[in-house]
């Protein structure tokens, strides 16, 4: 167990968008034979209540580096129990699933114009059980735009006013007819209300694009990807329980120990 202040300046050291600490809940319990075990994230800033990413990356580590014999591994979070299971190549997530609902452009106007200037916004939505808000861009631009488009995050926290923002998710219609892999949609996510400027991968921004593509789309199974520097493709599927599996692929590419 780790005094609770080092938690978070753990997670300042390594400046990464979240840092994810596994812990045991009983005494007894193994990180090989256990298959139930507590998990925080903490951004550089502070604690959040969800993070799917750092999810994948804790049920990576006792799969392939604890080699746990469990099929399905349950983490005991913020954001109620979340379950990990893996299939074939991918990791897939159970994670709790998001309802948007209209905003109204006046209240977040200024934060718009400075997340994407002049483009055309062709719906406005607002997740208030996570407060990220969702801006859709019209489908008239592709993929490229969202990638190329220049964004300074440092100036959301002056341009939000109302306080109830603490995440903007930038979506985009993607073309699923056309590629011979189609993506379903599009996005970009950005947090520094939390210390995270961008983050490359986001479960818990898919927990809230789900929902919304679903509606929109009609369809319950869809092919995302987020389209950040490093990038990342997430498989989608709306459960019948109100929940979703978002699946994703893994590399462990470092290993360390910290002494302190």
């Amino acid at each position: 167990d780790l005094d609770e202040d080092l938690h978070q300046k753990i997670a300042t050291e390594m400046n990464l968008s979240e840092t994810a600490f596994i812990r045991k809940l009983h005494p007894r319990d193994d990180f090989t034979k256990s298959s139930c075990f507590g998990l925080r994230w903490f951004t550089p800033a502070n604690e959040v209540p969800l993070c799917g990413h750092a999810t994948l990356a804790a049920s990576a580590v006792l799969f392939h580096v604890q080699k746990n014999t469990n099929s399905v591994l349950t983490f005991v979070t913020l954001s109620g129990e979340l379950k990990a299971r893996q299939v074939e190549d991918h990791i897939v997530l159970d994670l709790p699933l998001y309802i948007t609902y209209p905003q109204a452009l006046q209240e977040v106007e200024e934060l718009i114009k400075a997340a994407v200037g002049d483009m055309i916004v062709q719906d406005l939505r607002y997740s208030p059980d996570t407060k990220k808000l969702l801006v859709r861009l019209s489908d008239a631009y592709d993929r490229s735009v969202l990638e190329r488009l220049q964004v300074s995050a440092q100036r959301f926290l002056s341009a939000e006013k109302t306080g109830k923002v603490k995440g903007l998710i930038l979506t985009l219609k993607g073309n699923s007819s056309g590629e011979s892999k189609g993506h379903d949609f599009y996005s970009r996510y950005f947090a520094p209300w939390y210390g995270v400027l961008e983050d490359p991968v986001t479960g818990s921004a898919h927990a809230v694009l789900s929902s919304y593509w679903s509606e929109q789309l009609g369809k319950k199974e869809m092919l995302a990807f987020q389209c950040s520097r490093r990038g990342g493709e997430l498989k989608i599927s709306l459960r019948n329980d109100g929940r979703v599996d978002i699946a994703g692929q893994i590399a462990i590419v470092l290993k360390g120990n910290l002494t302190f």
